[in-house]
């Protein structure tokens, strides 16, 4: 019995050594990093408490320059911080295709915008870049307008409290925001048990993403199925869809979708049409289905695609806004002033003009970007191997581009921690691959506009009704590892009437 023991012990590790032989890489060892462990790499330290694993990549990004390299087990990863290399990896088609890490989101969004690949992306990508065309935008921006009417009115009732934690109040805003604009249905009016669910499912469902990520145990998905995370995420994936189906079917049944994309995308600044319609991202969807060039499962995964990048992100975004603005008075008495010149003492709702004439506010929702963007790291597939300013970086590995540390580089940004939205009214003294809050190259966001107009639509609306106070100063932020940026504790605002 000893010597059998003895022997599987041996081939055992054997068999472990020669595994650790076959993922020896020469070129991907020569970039510099953490030394990794036996076997499993740097798989040990995304065990760490979230918000020193986030502090961990932070220590990576200072301590290694310009590039880095981290290994899990077989999956190779260069993370990337120095804009020449990152440039190299975004304007190249050949390197399209996303990451490891955005395979933990197939179960939900399957082969959407986010996720595709190759044609399908292209394909998709052509269906999907006309409900972003002005005339669209300026259709969305009526159900925008209202929402952040609602959303200054909700803050009422804060303005006898000492503080406010304002994530809620946003993410409840952005979320009803992108349901009206994306699906064409208010959540807030959903009176029926599902709709009230699926507000908490998105945001329960990141969670469950991140604590598979952070375990590598888990990555595969036939042990991810049978752990009891995974069993509560198809639960919660469950709730998603039926409210996503539950939407689809009435929208198609009543037949509003029909040529109303046409319509709009056909008239004048001044015509009425349409305005009697509410449009919606799904009646594109389906106008297309209507021509054959995608089918129900298709407007399924770009309907949970849309939900997904286009609430949380722009939530984030809006909360660090607030927090900013609230710490430096001066940057918001110029955007009040900004206000007072664009509309005087009318209280008539804002136009496309209206906002394209807040520049300093621009400027200043940039500056937020820079410091704390929503979207703090990317990641691309390379399937070839890809020749990097200083090093080669094999082919089968993973590019992870650190926005957040690519952003505060002290060789790119004149004082990179300050917050100074001045910079971006001057002519750039950056390389423009140093600023990429919505990415860049042929995958940048689809919806970097959509985003922009809500956030000036509710800065704009809060500032003209409300003094913001400092609570929660930058210095007080430490961030957590997920999919976006979060801050480990609660932003908390004052809000005082004008």
């Amino acid at each position: 019995m000893f010597w059998t023991v003895l022997f599987f012990l041996v081939l055992f590790m054997m068999l472990c050594y020669y595994i650790e032989y076959l993922l020896k890489d020469e070129k991907f060892d020569k970039i510099p990093g953490p030394k990794g462990r036996f076997l499993i790499g740097n798989g040990y330290e995304c065990l760490m408490e979230s918000a020193q694993f986030f502090a961990y990549f932070r220590n990576l990004a200072s301590q290694y320059k310009d590039i880095c390299k981290y290994r899990i087990f077989n999956v190779k990863f260069v993370l990337l911080y120095n804009p020449e290399d990152i440039e190299t990896i975004l304007t190249n088609t050949k390197y399209n295709d996303k990451g490891y890490i955005y395979s933990f989101l197939r179960p939900w969004l399957k082969d959407g915008l986010l996720i595709s690949d190759g044609m399908k992306w292209h394909q998709r990508r052509k269906i999907l870049t006309p409900a972003f065309h002005f005339n669209i935008l300026r259709h969305f921006s009526t159900i925008l307008v209202e929402n952040s009417e609602r959303f200054v009115e909700g803050l009422r009732s804060e303005t006898d409290k000492s503080k406010t934690d304002i994530y809620s109040f946003i993410a409840g805003m952005t979320l009803n925001s992108i349901c009206e604009t994306a699906m064409g249905t208010s959540l807030d009016k959903e009176k029926k048990v599902i709709g009230t669910k699926y507000k908490d499912a998105i945001h329960t469902l990141g969670t469950y993403i991140l604590y598979r990520a952070q375990r590598f145990w888990l990555h595969p998905m036939a042990l991810f199925k049978l752990s009891a995370v995974g069993r509560s995420q198809k639960k919660t994936l469950n709730e998603i869809s039926s409210f996503r189906d539950h939407v689809i079917k009435q929208r198609r049944q009543n037949g509003t979708y029909k040529n109303l994309y046409t319509d709009v995308m056909n008239e004048r600044e001044n015509d009425l049409i349409g305005q009697k319609k509410r449009l919606a991202m799904l009646d594109l969807l389906l106008e297309t289905e209507e021509k054959g060039d995608i089918d129900i499962e298709g407007i399924n995964e770009e309907v949970d695609t849309f939900m997904f990048e286009g609430h949380d992100t722009t939530a984030s975004a809006l909360q660090f806004a607030f927090m900013l603005i609230a710490n430096h008075p001066e940057v918001q008495d110029k955007i009040l002033e900004e206000c007072w010149q664009i509309f005087g003492a009318s209280d008539r709702k804002p136009t496309m003009s209206d906002l394209a004439d807040m520049k300093y506010l621009e400027c200043c929702i940039k500056e937020t970007l820079r410091l704390y963007p929503s979207v703090y790291f990317i990641s691309r597939y390379c399937k070839q191997e890809i020749k990097l300013k200083n090093y080669e970086c094999p082919a089968g590995s993973d590019c992870s581009i650190l926005i957040f540390d690519l952003h505060r580089r002290n060789d790119q940004f004149v004082e990179p921690l300050k917050f100074r939205p001045e910079r971006f009214q001057e002519e750039p003294t950056w390389h423009p691959f140093a600023y990429i809050p919505f990415s860049a190259g042929p995958r940048n966001c689809i919806g970097q506009k959509f985003a922009m107009m809500e956030m000036k639509l509710v800065i704009s609306a809060v500032l003209q009704r409300y003094r913001l106070l400092p609570v929660t100063k930058p210095e007080d932020l430490d961030f957590i590892a997920d999919i976006i940026l979060r801050p480990k504790e609660p932003i908390y605002v004052k809000f005082e009437n004008r």
